[in-house]
């Protein structure tokens, strides 16, 4: 909830530094008013040499820069800037955005088969003012068994393409998770709720 500091939000040029039609939806449902300037970041950090935390908050850091860097020159320069970047964890590895129909189909066998849960990693910077703000949300997924023709059938729907750990829960992955455990919107790619508790502290202490 950012009433009642929509007001003084929705004055300033915020920017959200992504590309994310889920993400941009989300943070267009709080009211809050802003520009979407995706990033050209170049995701390449290697998962071996960060916790999963640091993996997210580093790359969120990065898109962030990236825009910041196209937008520093600009007659009214940004007032604030939302970065994001969202990784599955499952059994201590990290699953991104799948490249292909193949990478697709293991990365939905590997979440629904191990009888484990998966892991939501989002990492949120927020740059204002000069200070950079960052925080991860974790959020637990559990899924039900599918067989090889569900995760085929789903896999060729193309909802997995472009979307860490290969599903949509808002769409229709909806129909094989079980239950989760936390933030629903941080599943989608940006934790709304302490995202806004986050803005509200630094704008209160401004």
């Amino acid at each position: 909830m950012l009433e009642p500091l929509l007001s003084q939000l929705n004055n300033m040029r915020v920017i959200l530094a992504s590309g994310s039609k889920q993400r941009a939806n989300l943070l267009a449902s709080t009211k809050l008013k802003f520009e979407i300037v995706p990033s050209d970041y170049e995701e390449n950090l290697d998962p071996k040499e960060h916790t999963f935390s640091d993996f997210v908050e580093k790359t969120a850091l990065g898109k962030l820069n990236d825009v910041y860097e196209k937008l520093k020159n600009d007659t009214r320069k940004p007032d604030l800037i939302i970065g994001s970047d969202t990784m599955v964890v499952y059994n201590g590895k990290m699953y991104g955005k799948p490249k292909n129909r193949n990478e697709a189909i293991q990365c939905i066998t590997d979440l629904t088969r191990g009888g484990l849960p998966n892991s939501v990693y989002t990492g949120v910077v927020i740059w204002y003012k000069n200070n950079v703000h960052t925080f991860t949300e974790v959020t637990t997924v559990y899924m039900v068994k599918l067989t090889d023709e569900e995760i085929a059938a789903y896999v060729d729907t193309g909802e997995p393409m472009g979307k860490a750990g290969g599903y949509g829960v808002q769409g229709i992955a909806s129909t094989f998770v079980k239950r989760i455990d936390g933030d629903f919107n941080n599943v989608i790619g940006l934790p709304l709720c302490r995202l806004s508790q986050v803005l509200k502290n630094i704008i209160k202490n401004d």
